[in-house]
């Protein structure tokens, strides 16, 4: 079965993870879901994430999540998907949004790989917003 969003996909597998309390969320893997994993363990949103090759050839993803507190609370509070397969959304270096003033992270997809809205706009570069986690 095709997917038409593989990346709303995995924000909404991290986002029910988190809600249930699980330690990992598992999904069908690939270099662009490994690269935006690991814009978000080095944001502090996930306690790391790996890649197996399944045996028949295909590979998985498998994120670790991040709790806080005794309550055990994520590290995620929130998740928006941005730029979907119905309307693409592309940002200047100057017009790259801030979210909650900082608090969290917009995530572009840019000429030189998958970074943070920060990492962008040191580089002074643009791109495709992906998504915003908080």
């Amino acid at each position: 079965m095709s997917m038409s969003d593989p990346i709303a996909d995995m924000l909404t597998r991290i986002r029910n993870a988190g809600s249930a309390g699980l330690p990992e969320a598992t999904m069908p893997g690939s270099k662009l879901k490994a690269a935006l994993a690991e814009v978000l363990t080095e944001a502090g949103f996930l306690a790391g994430h790996s890649t197996a090759t399944l045996p028949h050839g295909g590979t998985e993803l498998t994120v670790r999540l991040k709790y806080v507190g005794k309550a055990n609370t994520p590290v995620i509070e929130g998740v928006e998907r941005i730029s979907k397969p119905s309307r693409r959304i592309y940002v200047g270096s100057g017009e790259i949004p801030r979210v909650l003033g900082g608090l969290g992270v917009a995530v572009l997809s840019t000429s030189q790989g998958v970074m943070s809205g920060r990492a962008a706009r040191q580089k002074n570069i643009g791109g495709e917003v992906l998504c915003y986690i908080w």
